[in-house]
């Protein structure tokens, strides 16, 4: 039944937004969707969800007799979280393999690469993984985003810290693209509230001994840490800030805290630490509670936003299908350019770079061992937990 009631709300978006009626395409060959996906390397584990939800959306698709009447086909290739090996994959996709339509990479720095390909051949590619604004501030025609942007990722929990009178900000981040965009963001949002940057230290990508820089942040007594960051490094420094006792009232991180491994990593240590997501099963989306648990159910765990974004870019991309008429390059792009429609994952609709403007983001906070909606409060599961409990305390 609730499998049933997912397909009915995939319908609704299809044919809201297009006909069912098949555009030139011979009769029984699939539609081939092309994605590169990090099995392997630092993205491994969000590129794992987000291959899931796209083999999700297919057999769903599927189950309901298929895109314009055919049958679609997922073709993907393991990027091995690296960019240079994602442009190469989305050559072979789409001079060798031939693909019908794109879906993007996970990260912004392997799609920054492969946008760069899908560009080369005027082939419009679903954005799935990426939030970097720097990716839409190119000129390109062809790339269209799912996320909210990185830059106001941490927008919410600095407005949080200023209602607090909290002044004094710590910021780390890993050299990629997307921590990047996060922190341009932070020192924009703490320059315009106010406050007061103590510290700011780049760090390199696949970084976990954060030892030395524990002691330089500790002599600067900041009210606030935030790190843009992923999986691993964000795990490996809440871990040593323990061990170290670094302490502040607030703590956020990007990515990490999004993800169902990052408690079960952490444990009671998660407590009170916040962090942003793109999606939760508990927003009122048409969808999302059922996609969450048939998701769970296949697959043994709660999904985290990077599964839902591997869905509702599947919903996207055949929303614009449908209003096209068929999958021929330039149609499909029109129709993503000019496409409004909410999927499982929530509002699609992007401006005239192809950016994402119709989503918003949310940040969320570990109590209890749950990962919650604490803002906005609108949308709130729990209130926020204010504030970070010292160390030694707990």
């Amino acid at each position: 039944m609730l499998k049933n009631r997912l397909l009915t709300a995939l319908i609704v978006v299809l044919i809201t937004f297009g006909s069912l009626i098949s555009g030139p395409i011979m009769a029984g060959d699939p539609i081939l969707v092309g994605a590169s996906v990090a099995l392997t390397g630092k993205y491994s584990r969000t590129g794992q969800e987000q291959l899931n939800g796209y083999n999700m959306w297919v057999e769903d698709i599927n189950a309901n007799g298929g895109l314009l009447g055919e049958k679609v086909r997922l073709i993907y290739y393991d990027d091995e979280s690296r960019p240079d090996t994602g442009a190469k994959l989305y050559e072979k996709l789409i001079s060798g393999d031939k693909v019908d339509l794109l879906l993007g990479p996970y990260s912004s720095g392997v799609t920054l690469a492969a946008s760069t390909t899908a560009e080369k051949h005027e082939f419009p590619m679903v954005s799935t993984g990426a939030s970097s604004s720097k990716i839409w501030a190119r000129g390109y025609k062809n790339v269209f985003g799912l996320y909210t942007p990185a830059e106001i990722y941490m927008d919410q929990i600095l407005e949080l810290a200023k209602n607090k009178g909290l002044k004094r900000v710590a910021l780390i981040y890993a050299d990629t693209a997307f921590p990047r965009a996060v922190a341009k963001g932070v020192k924009n949002k703490v320059k315009n509230l106010g406050q007061q940057l103590v510290f700011e230290e780049e760090y390199g990508k696949g970084s976990t001994d954060f030892s030395s820089m524990m002691i330089k942040i500790k002599v600067k007594k900041p009210d606030v840490i935030i790190g843009g960051s992923y999986l691993p490094d964000s795990t490996a420094f809440v871990r040593q800030a323990k061990a170290y006792r670094l302490d502040a009232k607030i703590y956020a991180f990007a990515v990490g805290p999004g993800l169902p491994d990052f408690g079960k990593n952490l444990g009671p240590d998660t407590e009170g630490i916040m962090g942003n997501t793109q999606w939760e099963a508990t927003l009122k989306i048409p969808g999302a509670k059922e996609f969450a648990e048939l998701y769970e159910k296949k697959h043994g765990h709660t999904p985290g936003y990077h599964a839902a974004g591997g869905y509702g870019a599947g919903q996207v991309l055949a929303a614009a299908v449908n209003k096209a008429g068929s999958v021929d390059k330039d149609a499909v792009r029109k129709a993503l350019a000019s496409l409004e429609t909410t999927t499982v994952f929530g509002k699609y609709k992007v401006d005239e770079t192809g950016k994402q403007i119709g989503k918003p983001g949310y940040a969320i906070q570990w109590i209890g061992g749950v990962r919650h909606i604490a803002l906005p409060a609108e949308v709130a599961t729990h209130e926020v937990v204010y504030p970070f409990k010292p160390w030694d305390t707990r």
